[in-house]
């Protein structure tokens, strides 16, 4: 059999017709129901709608990368040159006896092209609210029409990852990075949906103490790194290089190869220079990204703490609920051996904890304490 070329623009045309089609459905969907509105008002519900399944394309892409099926069809944007694995079925055949437990099968073929074919209704949808938003600009939205455009032109970002993941192999580098693009998605699909909220209900983000704040973009930060590395653990499959929990292989610091677990950019399960990953740097792997975990998990308590009884109280509890939810399905994946229902929930929390997170940095911001005289400072009441 000849060699299938990693770029086959044939069924392009059809690809972006389902896609269309199935962005169809949602867009009738908000226009029925929110005819005779505002445009803004329609905005706002088509932004929490494409929010929610950006948030589901980010879970299946997750069930996608655990079942190995990211190279179920070899070449981009389809499978063998067709539009679906129905019409590369003879190949598909052909990958399946040479290899029957291999990357190619007719599951993995169908549930690659399912991932490929909603990220492409949810481009449609982000494309139609940047367009919508350019065209209604000058009717009072409240969101700028620079946030979907940026919107726009990430998801255009994440489309060229998708298919570099398939031509380069499952490359990790390119793997992580896809992963944290769909995160990226989630955020800025957030800060849209905020921004009718709040022009809906006529005021601004919610004032609150500067230390609340401060602990909020804290957890931001270092929700974004442990994301990251949660991403590299996956895509280098070193979740089961612990199997135990609170120690890992009988000790609480084992044997780890920092400088080869995080060589950055190498093939899957080599190094730079060729060799095999040892199981030492797949240890690193996991146990730093378990190390930060304890740390977000503090991190996350603190910032539910400080915003408890205030205007985010309900963010309070989310985030509080999260932590907990994060640690269970992390918890799950070691001692459990990392069942496909474990991983796909803890990837869930996290792209809830990007959500939620960045609606809590979009609702908030630092009061203003009131400057005190030189002369009184330190006179008690």
């Amino acid at each position: 059999m000849e060699p299938q070329p990693l770029y086959d623009l044939a069924p392009v045309l059809w690809i972006a017709l389902l896609g269309i089609a199935i962005a169809a459905g949602p867009l009738a969907w908000i226009w029925l129901r929110n005819r005779g509105t505002t445009p803004a008002h329609r905005l706002a519900a088509l932004t929490v709608l494409t929010l929610f399944l950006t948030f589901d394309l980010v879970l299946f892409g997750a069930f996608t990368r655990l079942t190995d099926s990211g190279l179920g069809c070899p070449d981009w944007p389809g499978c063998y040159g067709n539009a679906s694995p129905t019409g590369a079925l003879a190949q598909i055949r052909a990958e399946e006896a040479r290899m029957p437990t291999g990357p190619v099968t007719h599951g993995k073929a169908w549930i690659e092209m399912i991932h490929r074919y909603l990220a492409t209704g949810v481009g449609v949808l982000i494309t139609t609210l940047a367009v919508a938003t350019w065209l209604h600009r000058k009717r009072g939205l409240p969101v700028s029409p620079v946030w979907p455009a940026l919107t726009f032109v990430w998801v255009c970002v994440q489309g060229a990852f998708g298919a570099l993941t398939v031509t380069m192999k499952l490359f990790p580098a390119i793997v992580t990075l896809h992963l944290l693009g769909g995160l990226v998605l989630l955020a800025l699909l957030t800060m849209q949906a905020v921004a009718y909220r709040q022009a809906q209900r006529g005021a601004g983000a919610h004032r609150i103490a500067p230390s609340a704040r401060a602990w909020i973009v804290a957890a931001f930060a270092l929700l974004w790194l442990q994301v990251a590395l949660g991403g590299w653990v996956s895509t280098n499959y070193a979740v089961l290089a612990c199997s135990e929990f609170p120690t890992c292989q009988g000790t609480w610091w084992p044997a780890m190869d920092f400088r080869q677990g995080f060589e950055l950019w190498r093939e899957l399960g080599r190094t730079g220079g060729g060799e095999h990953v040892t199981f030492a740097a797949l240890t690193a792997i996991h146990y730093v990204h378990r190390l930060v975990a304890y740390v977000l998990f503090v991190v996350l308590g603190l910032v539910a703490w400080k915003l408890r009884g205030g205007p985010l109280h309900h963010a309070a509890r989310v985030l509080a609920g999260l932590a907990l939810w994060q640690f269970a399905s992390g918890l799950s994946n070691v001692v459990l051996g990392w069942p496909i229902v474990a991983a796909v929930a803890h990837t869930g929390g996290a792209a809830a904890l990007v959500v939620a997170l960045t609606w809590s940095l979009r609702e908030s911001r630092a009061e203003k304490t009131a400057a005190v005289p030189a002369g009184v400072r330190g006179v008690s009441a």
